[in-house]
């Protein structure tokens, strides 16, 4: 199987997408501030904007799409034929590791900061007490996603290569091997005409 551009294409596209998607879900973290009511009798929490969960759902779905069409096209080094053993094979292995590994945890960390992000706590508390707690999301949740994206990118496109660079030798070496049982086979043939000749010479 050799590399198609067109793969390549779609698979780095959703990544660099989700990631931009990951740092903007960052940057438009919903963050929260007490106030007192019109009376000052209660202090409630107000939140800004939830476009971070927005962010952070649509990058998780661009990644899932990605992998799966990455998958569906390698078959997962489960379901395809026999990939030629060597280096090709073991670097496919080894990548295909790092990109589900990045992978999942890019998906996780999209996931959870996206549902976090959404979450409102309703608490309201007598203005007397001096600490009321707004749940936030924690900074940096989806700065992880956006690198573990990158991470996953970058795994995904060598594990493709070396996948194909390993699919690519089993069509070859059976051709090969057709191609010198034919030659010898040939030679054969041609050897015992020639004995055949001699014996009808004498």
């Amino acid at each position: 199987m050799a590399v198609s551009v067109s793969v390549l294409a779609i698979v780095i596209s959703l990544h660099m997408i989700a990631f931009v998607l990951a740092v903007g879900a960052e940057r438009r973290r919903s963050e929260a501030k007490v106030v007192p009511d019109q009376y000052d009798e209660l202090s409630y929490c107000v939140y800004g904007s939830d476009a971070s969960t927005v962010y952070g759902l649509a990058a998780f779905g661009l990644l899932l799409i990605s992998q799966t069409v990455l998958i569906g096209i390698t078959r997962c080094l489960c379901f395809g034929k026999g990939l030629v053993s060597g280096r090709y094979t073991t670097c496919a292995v080894f990548f295909f590791i790092v990109s589900l590994t990045s992978f999942l945890g890019a998906e996780a960390c999209l996931l959870a900061g996206s549902a976090r992000n959404a979450y409102h706590t309703k608490y309201r508390a007598t203005f007397r007490i001096e600490h009321v707690s707004c749940a936030t999301l924690r900074k940096g949740v989806f700065a992880a996603a956006a690198a573990l994206t990158l991470l996953s990118m970058v795994g995904s496109i060598l594990y493709y290569w070396a996948h194909s660079k390993a699919d690519t030798g089993g069509w070859e070496k059976h051709q090969n091997e057709g191609v010198g049982m034919t030659s010898s086979n040939f030679g054969q043939h041609q050897q015992h005409q020639q004995q055949t000749g001699q014996f009808e010479k004498i």
